[in-house]
């Protein structure tokens, strides 16, 4: 399969070493584009459920198609979230292509990107880190119900859908967390003159543009790994919001089976 070109990739919340993480499809998507930078937003390890005896090989490939992307040029900058926060103590560092940092500011043809992950804004996590910790390891739980509930949706023929997000979505609250969550990061990046402001951590892919009093900024959510598989992509001149599909790469694999077919078809005529 020929892989797409990328500029700059931005993937936040993949959450290895839970349940949750979606790590084939992640592999599906990084084998199907060719990104001259990475950026992991936050949350890539959650060194906060991580668990000894779980560790699929499917999060350990995800591990060497990265390193195989920086031996093939690739630049990743590693930028500390809360389920990863013990980074911060090395934010500083650099291995080579692999930069750990805690926040990220790009230059794109004269625009100014500002790009972290979000928990500052966060304040359970600020003053009470038990509560958030003890949420996470609800929502993992959450997770596994909604596999359960999936796969005996998909076997009475209705498809899958997302409890957690249900819940999200019908809980005010949650909305009201998200919306206060967004403006304030926006309102932010414009005080400090950014163009752009990109986050992560509230799991909620988005891109918008939104202006007050002092200016305008365009602020975008990568989304995340656990529910709706998305990532940002940047091609040079404009960003774009990548959404995974299971129907695409199932038409991919049809089609390269197709080639291989016609091509062990040919080899044994011309035998």
């Amino acid at each position: 399969m020929k892989k797409r070109p990328v500029e700059i990739l931005v993937l936040s919340d993949i959450h290895l070493g839970t349940v949750g993480c979606h790590a084939l499809e992640l592999l599906q998507y990084l084998n199907s584009i060719n990104p001259k930078v990475i950026i992991l937003n936050g949350d890539f390890i959650d060194v906060w459920n991580f668990k000894k005896y779980y560790w699929p090989e499917s999060h350990m490939m995800v591990l060497r198609t990265l390193l195989t992307s920086m031996a093939n040029g690739t630049d990743i900058y590693y930028l500390t979230g809360n389920h990863d926060e013990v980074l911060r103590k090395v934010s500083s560092l650099q291995l080579g292509p692999l930069f750990i940092r805690d926040k990220l500011v790009l230059n794109l043809n004269g625009e100014r990107v500002w790009i972290f992950h979000g928990d500052i804004f966060d304040i359970t996590m600020k003053h009470s880190k038990w509560i958030a910790k003890a949420g996470s390891h609800g929502y993992e739980l959450l997770i596994l119900l909604n596999r359960l509930v999936n796969y005996i949706s998909e076997k009475l023929g209705k498809g899958k859908f997302s409890l957690s997000k249900k819940i999200k979505d019908s809980v005010k609250k949650a909305v009201r967390f998200i919306d206060d969550f967004e403006t304030t990061a926006m309102d932010l990046a414009i005080e400090e003159g950014y163009d752009y402001v990109i986050c992560g951590h509230i799991h909620q892919p988005k891109i918008r543009g939104y202006e007050n009093e002092k200016g305008s900024v365009i602020y975008m959510n990568s989304g995340d790994w656990i529910e709706n598989l998305t990532a940002l992509e940047y091609d040079g001149e404009e960003w774009s919001m990548y959404r995974y599909s299971e129907e695409e790469f199932e038409a991919i694999h049809r089609i390269e089976k197709k080639i291989k077919k016609r091509k062990i078809d040919e080899e044994e005529l011309i035998g």
